[in-house]
This record gives structure tokens, C-alpha cells and sequence, in this order.
């Protein structure tokens, strides 16, 4: 891990009622074009690089997989589906009880990154968005080519989980 790493400030990030579920609308603004983004949503080298999970196959199609959770040592199998691989601009999955939707669109010479989350409790909103921010905390510099390392489970706690997740709960009272 770089010692230089920047977490960057807080996302715009809400949480919104989806009928008996809840979902965190993450924002972010990264500088590179949605067609880097994409491959890095989508590939399963690129994405053990960054999120919480390895993909069993490529993301870049409809169907069945399988995404491992990562924990350290500890690895938790949970059953994916791709339900819409639009590229480069959505991909729709869902991963164990959840959903996430990514949407890509050109901003600025980069990708303005639109996360939405389903799930089930909302007391979980501010988890997730600490999440996700070390997520793409780590996705920028690695589309940049300046890999700063995955960064994910227990890992976490040690870069910033826990103030971000206080932050996030600040920002989205519940």
C-alpha cells in the first residue's frame, strides 16, 4: 500500500426507499473515459485489483456467476447474476440479496460513475458507502496506472473504514 494514498472527500451520496428495500445513490467523478471504467467493472483481472469481490468470469455479458467475497484469508462464494451489460455505459448484477446498477456517462473528459445499491436494511447505508469510497479510492489510481493496491474486508479498517463510515452516517441520517 502507497504511503501517499488519498481517500479523497466524501461522494455525493443519498439513500432513497426502492419499495421494501433501500438504495444508495453513489456519485463519483473519475478522469478517465467510461470505456477504462468499463473494463475495470467488467474484467475479472482489473476488478480483483479494486473491489470487494473476484468475479468468476467476465461481467461484460448476461448470465450466471459467482462472486467471491474476499476477507483476508476468508473467502465467501455469493450467486451473481448479470441482468444488463450495456457497454460502456450500464451494468446491472445482482450479488447475493443485492443489486448493484453502475452507469457510466462521458463528463468533463472522464466518467461521471453513478453507483445504485439495493439492499435490505437501511442501517447498512453508511457501510456501504465507506465501502465503496475505499472502492473507487482505489480504482482511480489503478485506471491511472499508478496501482495503489486492493483494499477490502478487515483491510479496510486500516485505511479509513471506520472514519468514512461515521462520515457517511453523518451524511445520510437515517
Amino acid at each position: 500500500m502507497k504511503a501517499d494514498f488519498d481517500l479523497g472527500p466524501l461522494a455525493d451520496a443519498t439513500v432513497v426507499a426502492d419499495g421494501g428495500s433501500w438504495t444508495l445513490i453513489f456519485v463519483r467523478a473519475l478522469p478517465h473515459p467510461p470505456e477504462k471504467v468499463w473494463a475495470a467493472l467488467t474484467d475479472p483481472e482489473r476488478l480483483d485489483q479494486w473491489a470487494p469481490f473476484a468475479a468468476a468470469r467476465d461481467l461484460s455479458r448476461p448470465g450466471e456467476t459467482t462472486l467471491t467475497m474476499v476477507d483476508g484469508p476468508d473467502r465467501t462464494d455469493l450467486p451473481a447474476t448479470v441482468l444488463r451489460a450495456e457497454a460502456p455505459t450500464l451494468l446491472e448484477y445482482t450479488w447475493g440479496d443485492d443489486r448493484l446498477r453502475w452507469e457510466l456517462a462521458p463528463a468533463d473528459g472522464g466518467t461521471m460513475l453513478t453507483l445504485r445499491h439495493t439492499f435490505a436494511k437501511r442501517d447498512e447505508a453508511p457501510m456501504f458507502a465507506a465501502g465503496w469510497h475505499l472502492c473507487v479510492a482505489v480504482l482511480a489510481p489503478l485506471l491511472a496506472g499508478d496501482p495503489v493496491g486492493v483494499i477490502r474486508g478487515r483491510d479496510a479498517t486500516a485505511h479509513g473504514w471506520e472514519e468514512l463510515r461515521a462520515a457517511y452516517a453523518r451524511k445520510l441520517p437515517g
